[in-house]
């Protein structure tokens, strides 16, 4: 029996999407190092995928495989979620996941600009205050942590991952119409796994950074697993399958609470709790919920 999407599933999505996105950066602490930006990248973009691929082929059969837009799904993969695989990487090995979870906080005022631009979505009120609250809760849940973010070079590439991020993502439901959330996700995510093993293939033969294969340790491949599985794979699925609902505007509001989630699973790993972050997510989850109000429609006298 399928389940209908319905806002409130849509959004529990979306949640569930930003908390194993944020599972995946302090995993990637165990990585960025010994395995360089365009090799990891392609290594984790290259699982996902082929976790995927058997999924959906037995969820949706051989014949719908075969009909999928697949020129279409991996160029669009390699140009947007590619590259900012691969700008996320040297993001955070240029900073730290608090302050990638920082730059990210824009991604809601991105989407809402493209959809405004894009599709004349109007700002209404509540939209506007949705927004004004989702960022105002992310700089909240930055405390005093805002003064030691690092806006150099890794915060430009933070800055241009997620706008390589967003576009891919509204693409991904817009020029992919006939696919669903699995066949898009998977798509594109081999796309963005070609893309980048074609890359970094390059740079070895160039003479680019070599992988430390002995630093390569059970602990390695844990973490490369939970930052393939969890923060990509698992993420991407729970994320296109919202965004094809709510929209790349409102999907992204829920981005602004990536800064508790990222100190959510810090914690668990030993740094204290932050209850200003907890406060701040509160107010992006107030937010959400602002955003997509709907005024009742008034009954017309019979």
């Amino acid at each position: 029996m399928r389940i209908p999407m319905t806002p409130l599933l849509a959004n529990l999505l979306c949640l569930g999407s930003m908390l194993v996105w944020a599972m995946g950066l302090p995993a990637a602490e165990y990585l960025i190092g010994p395995i360089p930006a365009l090799p990891l990248t392609a290594l984790r973009m290259s699982i996902a995928a082929a976790v995927l691929l058997p999924v959906w082929l037995l969820i949706e059969g051989p014949a719908r495989l075969r009909t999928a837009p697949w020129r279409r799904g991996l160029l669009l993969g390699g140009l947007s979620f590619g590259l900012s695989g691969v700008l996320l990487v040297m993001a955070q090995a240029a900073t730290d996941p608090v302050t990638v979870a920082v730059i990210s906080s824009a991604m809601p005022v991105i989407g809402i600009a493209i959809e405004c631009a894009a599709d004349g979505r109007r700002l209404t009120l509540p939209l506007t205050i949705g927004l004004a609250l989702s960022v105002a809760g992310g700089v909240v849940s930055l405390g005093g942590a805002l003064g030691a973010v690092d806006l150099g070079f890794g915060a430009f590439c933070a800055a241009a991952s997620i706008l390589a991020y967003t576009l891919g993502s509204r693409f991904s439901v817009t020029a992919l119409p006939g696919l669903s959330a699995w066949g898009r996700t998977t798509v594109t995510l081999a796309g963005a796994g070609l893309a980048t093993g074609i890359g970094a293939g390059i740079a070895a033969l160039t003479g680019g950074p070599a992988v430390q294969w002995a630093a390569i340790g059970p602990t390695e491949i844990a973490a490369l697993a939970v930052f393939s599985i969890c923060g990509m794979a698992l993420c991407q699925i729970l994320w296109i399958a919202s965004v094809s609902h709510l929209g790349i505007g409102l999907a992204a509001l829920h981005m602004n609470a990536a800064p508790f989630y990222v100190m959510l699973f810090l914690s668990l790993l030993g740094q204290p709790w932050n209850w200003v972050q907890a406060l701040g997510a509160a107010i992006v989850g107030a937010g959400v919920l602002i955003a997509q109000h709907r005024p009742t429609p008034t009954r017309q006298p019979t």
